[in-house]
């Protein structure tokens, strides 16, 4: 699979959340620590639970 297109996958599937979280707490958080990434999923997913949006199921 090609570069670009294993890029855009990952942004069409969410599989980039957690990377482009951590790239936004750096930039405009700076002292802020960065959360593990089964931490980061785990409170993303109960999120989707509290507050569920528009989706199939």
């Amino acid at each position: 699979m090609s570069r670009s297109l294993r890029w855009f996958w990952s942004g069409v599937t969410g599989a980039d959340a957690y990377d482009r979280y951590c790239a936004h707490l750096q930039r405009v958080h700076p002292g802020c620590p960065l959360p593990t990434k089964s931490d980061f999923w785990r409170e993303k997913y109960a999120e989707m639970e509290r507050n569920p949006k528009s989706r199939c199921c």
